[in-house]
This record gives structure tokens, C-alpha cells and sequence, in this order.
């Protein structure tokens, strides 16, 4: 079976421990799903949201150059539409950043200095700011 980084698969789980789950993508074949990945609300405890023998469904996020096989639940349930808001997450995994026009390395370092100076200034405002009381 060949495994592809974005494919969703139902796979059992092989064993659990404290830091993620494992699954069976494919006879003799096991992925791991990290803690972080098995629900969009916080785990504490693992056993609370998966037991052993459970299929599940899974996103393949990620295959190492070590085999190792990275996989998601919480990914996996996302039930993306065109209409659907964003979470309040600023980052999003799935995309690639929508990238505009390449900025010239002068461009990129004047956008850098004002930066700088917006930061120093506000530093040097909150220093006055402590040293006159």
C-alpha cells in the first residue's frame, strides 16, 4: 500500500501511551498520532478519547526519511468548506502561505529597520515609563 502525505485512512489502534497513540495504517505498518493530534480540545489523558482495538480515522501528516509515520485524528474529522470561518488559529497547516509578489532584498531590509525602530521606540517608552515613577 503506498502512503501518501494528505491521504485519510481508517486504521486500528495498536497501543497507547502517555505522549500519543499507535495505529496500524497497513499490515505491519505502524503510525503514530501524537497527543496533540487526537482532538482539536485539550488531552490530558489519551485513555479518555482512545481505547486499543478502536478504529479510527486518520490524516497522514507526515513521512519521515526514517520511515516514521505521522498521523492525525483531529485533522482527519475537519470537515473543510469554502464557507466554513477560520477557528481563530492564525496558522494553517494545510495551505501553503499565499504568497504575493517577491520582495526585493531592499524591500526586505527597510521593512526590517522600521520594524526595529517601532520596537525600540516602544522599549525606550516603556523604560521612560519606569524610570519616572
Amino acid at each position: 500500500m503506498q502512503l501518501e502525505v494528505g491521504s485519510i485512512l481508517e486504521c486500528k489502534v495498536t497501543g497507547i501511551t502517555k505522549f500519543g497513540a499507535f495505529v496500524e495504517v497497513a499490515p505491519g505498518t505502524t503510525g503514530m498520532v501524537h497527543i496533540s493530534e487526537v482532538s482539536s480540545e485539550f488531552v490530558k489523558d489519551i485513555n479518555e478519547y482512545l481505547q486499543p482495538n478502536q478504529t479510527v480515522k486518520v490524516k497522514v501528516l507526515n513521512i519521515g526519511d526514517d520511515g516514521k509515520i505521522s498521523l492525525s485524528i483531529k485533522r482527519a474529522n475537519e470537515v473543510k468548506t469554502p464557507s466554513q470561518p477560520k477557528k481563530g488559529n492564525r496558522f494553517d497547516y494545510d495551505k501553503p502561505p499565499h504568497k504575493k509578489e517577491p520582495m526585493t532584498f531592499e524591500e526586505m531590509m527597510s521593512k526590517y529597520k522600521q520594524s526595529s525602530e517601532e520596537k525600540m521606540s516602544d522599549l525606550k517608552r516603556f523604560m521612560d515609563s519606569k524610570r519616572s515613577r
